[in-house]
């Protein structure tokens, strides 16, 4: 995933995860690689199937 960078570390941490959030709950994740004004994030999150929802 991609996002855009924010002005302190907690932003960036907070931006993170509410949009990792999007697709489960995050186990973990780590910022890859930071180009300019964005960072490539790799995540694990757990995802619990609509059925057993």
């Amino acid at each position: 995933m991609t996002v855009e960078l924010q002005p302190t570390g907690i932003a960036l941490r907070n931006h993170i995860e509410s949009q990792l959030r999007t697709y489960g709950e995050p186990l973990r994740w780590a910022i890859t690689s930071v180009e300019k004004t964005t960072a490539q994030i790799e995540a694990v999150v757990t995802v619990v199937p609509k059925d057993q929802a």
